[in-house]
């Protein structure tokens, strides 16, 4: 059974070595930059999101259309079976009759007919400016979203591509791990064969032989899962015979630098959508108080009337025509409704977005901070657990041979095995809190872009 094993190490450590030896060719490789642009260019939400900006920009573009002529044409014909009936002063146009003498007299025929146009040109409306000013705003606004989208969307990519680097280094300690495990366990196998081992010492040495081949077919697993779900992110339609090799020279580049823990505010794109949306409620107490502001317009009107007492829609004159051009100003009195809580409510709104930016910002600083003590006590606790690794390592090679010779027992060699094993769990643990505060520190200082740009 353990030979089965350890041919099923090899063959899988054969394929790491392929893998990696396609990496140093370039075939497949995808770099981390690479990785974040393909998700942003693939993902469905991504699209979405940037049609949602398209939207906003066709809708400021519609209101410019407010400063254009309004040209209506109109017509009318009208059957009046009753007609206007008006009192008329007789006494004021004919002496003849007292001062105070009146007649009722009917106004219009029996069939009337209008036809006409009307042109109105704004001159002054503000109202339209501020429509205009707080739609821009509303497409910045839709753009600070999209880049938030985009920016948890970049935290996700990383977060699974270090994943896979940090898995695929753990993989290799694996077959080094379950290939010491199993001559450790051949050792303690002669010994035993020779009846100079009890049952339990060997049985301990199978236990950290099985421990061993137990972390690496879950480390296998899971850099499968890894690569499955960065194949999603990316966009990879046939996520099930695709591969992907990812480029670990960022690891080894030297770009973990951290210089600040102030938040970068234009670099974060959720402070800058509420820093927006508090300037929107500010745009929109101004646009409210243009409704209540005077508008100066010119308009104009070209048309005729017919009337006639029989339907005759062409009939000789009866034609009169009508036209006018003037000054239209407009100024509102009675609103009909409570104007004053309105730019209120739009000043209240502004102070709570600024008080919710505040308080975001003060997490980003604590989230920066404490991202960076953490990578501090990483780096500490990695550089102590890759000198004790080496040092065990050396005593067990030290102690494989002393019990090949028979000057030490197997018990020691057993409990040397099993606390490697611990010390290459917490270094492995230390590696992911090392990469992941990393990447936290970058997304709450504001620096994350430095992983695709």
């Amino acid at each position: 059974m353990f030979t089965v094993r350890l041919h099923f190490c090899w063959a899988i450590a054969i394929m790491l070595l392929l893998a990696a030896s396609g990496a140093a060719s370039g075939q497949g490789v995808v770099t981390l930059s690479q990785a974040i642009n393909n998700a942003f260019s693939n993902r469905k939400n991504i699209q979405a999101g940037k049609s949602n900006q398209t939207i906003r920009q066709l809708q400021t573009a519609a209101l410019y259309r407010k400063y254009w002529p309004q040209v209506n044409a109109e017509y009318t014909y009208l059957y009046n079976p009753i007609l206007q009936t008006s009192i008329l002063p007789i006494g004021v146009f004919n002496p003849a009759y007292p001062a105070d003498a009146t007649k009722s007299v009917q106004f219009g025929t029996t069939w009337s007919q209008a036809a006409g146009v009307t042109v109105s040109q704004p001159i002054l409306d503000l109202s339209i400016n501020r429509q205009i000013n707080e739609s821009k705003l509303q497409e910045r606004i839709a753009a600070a979203t999209q880049a938030q989208t985009e920016y948890e969307l970049a935290y996700t990519v990383a977060q699974v591509y270090f994943d896979i680097y940090l898995q695929q280094s753990k993989i290799q300690s694996a077959i080094a791990d379950t290939n010491r495990t199993w001559l450790s366990y051949q050792l303690l196998q002669n010994e035993f064969e020779q009846k100079r081992l009890l049952k339990s010492a060997l049985n301990k040495g199978k236990i950290n032989h099985n421990n061993a081949v137990e972390i690496f077919r879950n480390a296998v697993a899971q850099l499968i899962e890894d690569k499955v779900y960065l194949l999603f992110l990316i966009g990879q339609n046939d996520i099930e015979h695709a591969d992907v090799i990812v480029d670990t020279s960022f690891m080894r580049s030297g770009k973990i630098v951290i210089n600040t823990v102030q938040p970068v505010v234009a670099n974060i794109p959720e402070l800058r959508e509420l820093e927006l949306k508090g300037e929107m409620a500010r745009v929109q107490t101004a646009t409210e108080k243009a409704k209540y502001m005077p508008t100066v317009s010119m308009k104009g009107y070209l048309g005729a009337n017919q009337f006639t007492n029989n339907f005759d829609p062409i009939a000789a004159n009866s034609w009169f025509g009508l036209s006018y051009v003037g000054l239209n100003v407009k100024y509102p009195l009675l609103f009909g409704e409570d104007k004053h809580r309105k730019i209120q409510q739009y000043k209240v709104q502004a102070t709570q977005y600024g008080q919710q930016k505040e308080d975001k910002a003060a997490q980003y600083y604590k989230d920066a901070l404490t991202a960076k003590i953490k990578v501090e006590l990483a780096m500490t606790a990695l550089k102590t657990q890759q000198d004790n690794l080496a040092l065990s390592v050396e005593t067990i090679a030290i102690l494989q041979l002393r019990v090949a010779e028979g000057q030490e027992s197997a018990s020691t060699l057993n409990i040397e095995e099993a606390d490697l094993q611990k010390l290459n769990a917490e270094y492995e643990s230390s590696k992911m809190q090392y990469w992941l505060s990393f990447l936290n520190y970058l997304k709450a200082s504001g620096t994350l872009e430095i992983l695709w740009k």
